[in-house]
């Protein structure tokens, strides 16, 4: 039997805080599904915001996330985060020359969208992630180990606590592990959709497995579409940094003309779903959209990794012009946790993207997520490093010898995806969620109470349609336009009615309405 302190399945920024910050006695056990380095926060080409420049204040950081979540937002969540952030920065900048500096041997400080404040730190350029979580690898302690090539698929609860997780290797063998805090750091689900910046491991399965072990799932309508993804002949290859955008980057039509000026007073550095729903518009009439880098000096040491990309794909930068389509980035919603992660299930924790703090509100400002990852990893260990832990009284569950035996009626990956991206993509309406949510409930997957006997392949693609089951009824539900939910047919935001989460749990069937109304607190 193998038994940890702290189970830690998912390998991103959070994962990694979280376990480079646990004490050398706590026995740490990272399972991630791919390699340990095949993870969204590896990719993340944009930064880190805090408020450390001289004209900035984490108050300022504060107001803009709350405009760009649309008011949306836990605003306690929103205060500590933001407070926390330029100490988090700075603890990682005293370790490391881990951010990009200035000639005066400052932090180089960026802008991006919806930011009123020059507050992105960056690392190698547009290689921030990357070399955080690098730095964070080389923080572990001997008391981490990380497995790869581990498929986690269901969690284990006892009397309403969570005492471990049952896995799959590539091969179909199932092994199970046990620990006294079982942590979900799997990130969101971008790969639900056909036009996407996550990585292709990232497909809700740490959602899911919440949502199945009891756990209340909240806000999944809340998706962000990034409006900037390298398209080369309706296939996306790659993140092109809202930083671009940033640096004086632009938004044109095949003739240059511009897309944003008369639609936001930023203009193309407008929040998010502001700029993807006017790209999308363009693009639903037949007409392509580029960002126009002309007005940026030195593009190809300023962003090496899309340079890279783009020479990859064969994009001529010398021409000053990047083909660019919107895609799903960011998953709004997720597990409904607190500051720290705990969610409704003893013992189970969610941090980073797979959990929903309130910190985003309907919309994620720029560069928060990687903070949030940082902060929850930093918070949670602390809460654990103090923690009187009693080994857990474990009697071990019972393997089955047959494996892969089962097959379900499910769609293709492609399917699903191309399904997701029409109906409940940008643009959504009660028509086009209507005919979604009947087209996946005839897979049934909610019925499937036993998935020991199914593929890894085929547990993957149940949880993309439950994740997806999700998404859409709550966004069906959801009757009004409010950050990265957008609806034609309620095209304005409704405070009166609708601020409030939208809360699923799998032992009542049916939305619940927070009490907490987020408005009256901001107000007060």
């Amino acid at each position: 039997m193998t038994y940890d302190d702290v189970l830690i399945v998912g390998s991103g920024v959070a994962a990694l805080q979280l376990a480079a910050f646990l004490n050398k006695n706590v026995n740490v056990r990272i399972l991630t599904k791919s390699k340990v380095r095949n993870a969204n926060s590896y990719l993340a080409q944009g930064g880190i915001a805090a408020a450390i420049g001289k004209q900035d204040h984490p108050s300022k950081h504060f107001m803009d996330t709350l405009k760009a979540g649309r008011f949306h937002n836990n605003v306690e969540s929103v205060r500590k985060i933001v407070n926390e952030a330029p100490t988090l920065i700075r603890e990682i900048f005293a370790k490391s020359s881990v951010f990009d500096m200035d000639s005066n041997g400052e932090m180089l400080l960026g802008m991006e969208g919806a930011h009123s404040e020059k507050r992105i730190v960056h690392s190698g350029g547009d290689a921030t992630g990357k070399n955080v979580v690098e730095y964070l690898i080389d923080q572990l302690k001997d008391n981490v180990k990380i497995e790869e090539d581990v498929y986690a698929y269901e969690l284990i609860v006892k009397e309403n606590r969570c005492i471990g997780v049952k896995t799959k290797k590539p091969n179909g063998e199932i092994h199970v592990y046990y620990g006294n805090n079982t942590v979900l750091a799997t990130g969101g689900c971008g790969q639900l959709y056909t036009y996407t910046s996550n990585a292709e491991t990232v497909t809700g399965d740490g959602i899911a497995m919440a949502y199945l072990a009891g756990a209340e799932i909240a806000d999944m309508e809340f998706n962000q579409f990034h409006p900037t993804l390298l398209s080369i002949n309706g296939e996306t290859k790659g993140l092109v940094s809202e930083a671009v955008r940033g640096e004086g980057g632009i938004l044109v039509t095949e003739d240059g003309t511009p897309i944003m000026e008369e639609v936001h007073p930023l203009k193309d550095l407008a929040p998010r779903h502001v700029v993807s729903q006017k790209i999308y518009e363009y693009i639903s009439k037949g007409k392509k959209i580029y960002l126009d880098i002309d007005s940026i000096p030195n593009f190809t040491a300023r962003f090496p990794s899309i340079t890279e990309i783009c020479e990859e794909n064969g994009v001529d930068l010398s021409k000053g012009k990047i083909p660019v389509v919107p895609g799903s980035h960011f998953l709004m919603g997720g597990i409904k946790t607190d500051l720290i992660g705990r969610t409704t299930v003893d013992g189970l924790f969610a941090i980073g993207e797979a959990s929903c703090t309130g910190l985003h509100g309907a919309n994620r400002l720029a560069s928060n997520s990687l903070l949030e990852g940082l902060y929850q990893g930093k918070k949670l260990s602390e809460w654990i490093n103090q923690a009187m832990m009693k080994p857990l009284s474990v009697e071990p569950i019972k393997i089955p010898n047959h494996i892969n035996t089962k097959q379900a009626n499910l769609p293709e990956k492609s399917i699903l995806q191309h399904k997701m991206m029409e109906h409940v993509g940008i643009v959504r309406n009660k028509e086009l969620l209507k005919e979604q949510v009947n087209w996946l409930t005839q897979f049934k997957v909610n019925e499937i109470t036993e998935l020991d006997e199914y593929s890894i392949d085929d547990i993957e693609r149940i949880f993309m349609v439950m994740v997806a089951e999700l998404i859409t009824v709550a966004a069906l539900k959801r009757t009004e336009s409010r950050g990265g939910h957008y609806r034609s047919d309620y095209p304005k935001e409704d405070d009166r009615n609708w601020l409030h989460q939208t809360i699923t749990h799998i032992h009542k069937g049916e939305e619940e309405k927070s009490h907490e109304q987020i408005q009256t607190i901001f107000t007060a």
